[in-house]
């Protein structure tokens, strides 16, 4: 590497009007400045400075004097080469990749014979594959060696309906993955296990002579306090009044929901969601177990309700009726899951008076 013309002499020198010496360490950091090196660089750069000038050369007492441990700094100080100080760009951060990554272990036959089984059952997984090339030319294969060569050749039914769900997957993991329902349970410690701890929502959908009505409900996942509201619609504007008025019963508390991926649960009501400081929790997709408390609930609502002849398509009068029936599940009705107290008695919240029809 050429010399900056600033370094031509052995003891180099600052142009500002008047001739300033530079000290050997002095040059080492104009030197990295020179060089552009990261901060990172700059600080181990230091710890070498810091050695030679204040540490009297003892590793043990530049060690304890930066938090580091010895074999840290003999690590940097390796890499670092007092003759030639333009190759300070080697106190960087080195690559952390393998040296040796893994390569396919795949004949040029096997790849011919998985082309040939997946052309001829384009619909068939790579686990079923797997079995067929088995049975047929008597070889294991594993199914990770078939979902390469499918995605090598695009040997797929709808490759560009493929290439829309591969494209749309890789933009949520850019974005990062949403906070999961079931994650959040299995992590939570016993103590933690109470009521208004987690919020869960769901949508019930009504069909009645040609019309579709939505009911939104929501449940206490440990207190099993139950609310609900019909709209006409599952619109994220009709989620976000649900989520309103939830807000206003409880008065505020509500920290957490949890729900599935729905139209309803998304755009006006995540931003209802920042608004009010909830945090959001999703079921994954196709997954009713991970919210076991809101289908529970919706089979209680459409068995002891519904099913009653309580239905009416005015949401008006329906929601009055189903007021009263709240009332009755969570002040009068006894659950077995809470040892056969009702949801009043186990949580200690505060009264639904303003679940009538009027807010």
């Amino acid at each position: 590497m050429k010399k900056p013309e600033l370094f031509k002499n052995e003891w180099p020198y600052f142009p500002f009007g008047e001739i300033k010496l530079l000290s050997k360490y002095d040059r080492w950091r104009k030197v990295a400045k020179i060089l552009k090196i990261s901060k990172t660089a700059k600080n181990r750069l230091e710890w070498i400075i810091y050695y030679y000038e204040k540490a009297e050369m003892n590793v043990s007492k530049t060690s304890r004097h930066f938090g580091i441990s010895r074999k840290t700094f003999h690590k940097w100080f390796r890499e670092f080469n007092e003759d030639n100080i333009y190759t300070l760009h080697l106190l960087e951060d080195k690559s952390t990749a393998p040296k040796r990554v893994r390569q396919r272990e795949i004949t040029p036959a096997q790849e011919q014979r998985i082309i040939a089984l997946r052309k001829k059952r384009l619909r068939y997984g790579k686990m079923k594959l797997a079995k067929i090339h088995q049975t047929e030319y008597g070889e294991t294969i594993s199914s990770w060696k078939i979902q390469k060569v499918i995605e090598k050749h695009n040997l797929y039914h709808n490759p560009i309906k493929t290439a829309k769900i591969s494209k749309k997957r890789a933009k949520t993991r850019t974005k990062g993955a949403k906070k999961r329902t079931i994650e959040l349970i299995r992590r939570l410690p016993n103590r933690k296990k109470k009521a208004g701890y987690i919020i869960c929502l769901d949508t019930v959908v009504i069909y009645w002579n040609g019309l579709k009505r939505y009911v939104f409900t929501a449940i206490d996942k440990y207190g099993k306090f139950a609310y609900a509201r019909m709209y006409k619609s599952k619109s994220s504007l009709n989620g976000r009044d649900f989520l309103y008025r939830l807000h206003y019963l409880l008065d505020g508390n509500v920290p957490r929901t949890g729900h599935d991926n729905g139209s309803e649960f998304k755009k006006y009501f995540e931003r209802a969601c920042q608004e009010l400081r909830v945090e959001q929790y999703y079921s994954r997709a196709k997954t009713p177990k991970d919210n076991p408390d809101s289908e529970r609930f919706n089979q209680t609502l459409q068995t002891e309700f519904l099913d009653l002849g309580n239905f009416d398509p005015d949401p008006a009068v329906f929601n009055k009726n189903l007021t009263e029936w709240l009332i009755e599940y969570n002040f009068r009705r006894p659950h077995e899951t809470l040892n056969y107290q009702t949801p009043m008695e186990f949580s200690k919240v505060l009264p639904m008076y303003s679940s009538c029809t009027k807010i």
